[in-house]
């Protein structure tokens, strides 16, 4: 029944094109349209995934494909389009026998259009084997004046392959890897290596399927030469020759995008393999005098696992055979027995992939001994070698240490690296933006008193306040240590956000004190000197530097300038906000000092 509806449309051309625009990501220029197709709007074939699902039941495929060009073609004509146009083609199309008899070449001169003008985009279905062949077929295009595009670059089978024999003129990044990407780290690393790869072998990067201002933004700030998607415009059958106004808005504001920030606890692929030790075992029937020579040989040895035909049934600790051997008569009661009789039969097993965070819950959950006497570690079950405690520990530290350097592990904001990259990011742009350095006020004395967790809990807020008063397109938020933040904003309209932080920080800071403390507006503690002081409930303060164009040359300078800023900000009692207007770390100082009402 489909078929037959098929060779209708074929036989009436039945077929009617849309066009969805191309623009340039720096100037906002519309450089050509993709031509796509529909079938019939009131069949089962409307849908391009249906039709040539259908034509390639029917062995149909070449000449639905034929008639979609022919279609495209002259409709791109008639309704005189400007800047080129990406014509579909796929390989098998390409491939065809009869294919190089210039149907195609005919089709743009009857039409009046310039060979120059039209992109053959190759499409990829199924896979392409035969890249020799395929590279002539292209050549004959070539030849003829065509440039050549490879649509869906890391979805279809063999694109990058294809990237690497055709050099094509284009390349169009999956949908996949662009909607999101101001959200996912791997996408931003992948569209970013494809970019760089782009600029070697002197291709221009389409980025399709772009559908928010912010996949927009980070997109240009990537360097991507062209961008298409439902947000630049979508598919019509009469389409703008311009680009709309509010994306080329977007595009010409010289404010950078929010690249994504690693938002969850510090995770690692690292495992226990990492930690392995090799130490010679013995057999269950070594005896206990010889398991005594050899720690007597190896001074630094502290355990001796005892493995049974590649298992590990056991381990021997120095402390305890030394102990036991030291009680009058044992060694020669039991030296010539088995060593197995002191061993200890329940010892900490694991499997090499096992995960260091997970290892060392483990560790902590068991008692205290094997974090002393180490754990074995396997391989499907067979004896590798061993794992001490400390190196565990090692590792675990520096694992969170070089984690918290890129996202602070109470608030998950990013963490000093990210800051000072966005900074230098933000400087190479040449644009102005507020850098704002967030400090609280009296909060030793609160952490003393209210305890350590009531204190996690005020940063974690004052992370959340500083966040809901940004732009997250636009603005950014980092978390140095402690109680101390930084704010990099680009909106123009810095110092009411300011001010709404300030504002928010006032009204939820009370729900953190008892209401005696509340009322009567702060609370008794002990200081330095074991002296009872009365100090006043939480403040905010905030030191603002106004960053124009060319004034700092690096993240150094303007952290420094931040700094100075947050510290004139502390002089003044109550939340307040200083803003230092300098036109440099070395110009003459010129600020406003805002004091706001106190939290009391």
């Amino acid at each position: 029944m489909l078929q037959a509806r098929l060779q209708q449309v074929i036989d009436r051309q039945e077929l009617s094109a849309l066009f969805q625009p191309i623009i340039h990501m720096q100037s906002g220029e519309t450089i050509g349209y993709e031509g796509l197709i529909r079938g019939p709007s009131d069949s089962p074939l409307h849908s391009p995934l249906n039709l040539f699902k259908v034509a390639a039941a029917a062995n149909l495929s070449v000449e639905v494909e034929h008639l979609c060009r022919k279609v495209v073609l002259e409709r791109f004509a008639l309704l005189n389009l400007p800047g080129k146009l990406f014509l579909n083609v796929s390989p098998e199309c390409l491939l065809y026998p009869n294919m190089r008899d210039g149907e195609t070449l005919d089709y743009i001169h009857q039409f009046g259009i310039s060979p120059e003008r039209v992109i053959i985009e190759l499409t990829e279905s199924q896979p392409t084997y035969d890249y020799e062949l395929l590279g002539n077929a292209l050549a004959h295009y070539s030849h003829m004046g065509f440039q050549i595009a490879i649509d869906d670059l890391g979805e279809g089978f063999s694109s990058l392959r294809l990237w690497s024999e055709l050099r094509p003129a284009y390349v169009k990044i999956d949908m996949h890897f662009i909607q999101g990407i101001n959200l996912d780290k791997v996408k931003l690393q992948f569209v970013r290596s494809i970019q760089q790869i782009a600029e070697t072998s002197g291709t221009l990067v389409i980025a399709e399927g772009i559908e928010t201002q912010a996949e927009l933004l980070l997109i240009r700030d990537l360097g991507i030469a062209c961008g298409q998607g439902y947000h630049i415009g979508r598919p019509l059958s009469d389409p703008p020759t311009f680009t709309s106004p509010q994306i080329a808005k977007s595009l010409s504001n010289r404010g950078i995008a929010i690249y994504p920030q690693e938002r969850t606890h510090f995770q690692t692929s690292t495992t226990a393999l990492r930690l392995l030790r090799v130490v010679q075992p013995v057999s269950p029937q070594v005896s206990n005098n010889e398991v005594l020579d050899i720690f007597v040989r190896n001074p630094d040895l502290e355990v001796i696992p005892v493995v049974d035909h590649g298992v590990a049934v056991g381990l021997i600790t120095r402390r305890n055979l030394v102990d036991r051997f030291a009680v009058q008569f044992i060694r020669e009661l039991h030296g010539k027995k088995h060593c197995d009789m002191f061993m200890d039969r329940a010892p900490l097993i694991v499997d090499k992939h096992i995960k260091l965070p997970e290892l060392s819950r483990l560790v902590v959950e068991k008692e205290r001994h094997h974090l002393f006497n180490g754990f074995i570690i396997t391989d499907q079950d067979q004896y590798l070698g061993m794992g001490t405690g400390h190196d565990l520990m090692r590792e675990i530290t520096e694992m969170q240490i070089n984690a918290a350097r890129y996202a602070n592990p109470l608030t998950l904001l990013p963490g000093n690296v990210p800051i000072n990259e966005h900074i230098d990011r933000l400087i190479e742009n040449g644009g102005r933006f507020s850098a704002c350095y967030v400090d609280l006020d009296f909060f030793k004395p609160f952490n003393d008193v209210y305890g350590y967790r009531k204190g996690d809990d005020v940063i974690q807020m004052t992370g959340k306040i500083l966040e809901a008063h940004c732009d997250p397109a636009r603005d950014f938020v980092g978390h140095i240590g402690g109680d101390d933040f930084l704010v990099l904003l680009q909106s123009e309209n810095y110092e009411e956000r300011f001010q709404a932080m300030i504002d928010g920080f006032t009204t939820e800071i009370r729900h953190q004190f008892s209401k005696k403390d509340v009322e009567q507006g702060g609370y008794m503690s002990e200081d330095r000197r074991g002296q009872s002081v009365f100090n006043p409930l939480l403040t905010i303060s905030l030191g603002v530097v106004k960053v124009e164009p060319g004034h700092f040359l690096s993240h150094y300078q303007i952290a420094t300038a931040a700094a100075e800023a947050k510290k004139q900000a502390k002089r003044i009692s109550g939340n307040s906000l200083f803003i230092d207007r300098r036109a440099g770390p070395c110009a003459p100082m010129y600020s406003d000092q805002i004091q706001t009402a106190s939290a009391a």
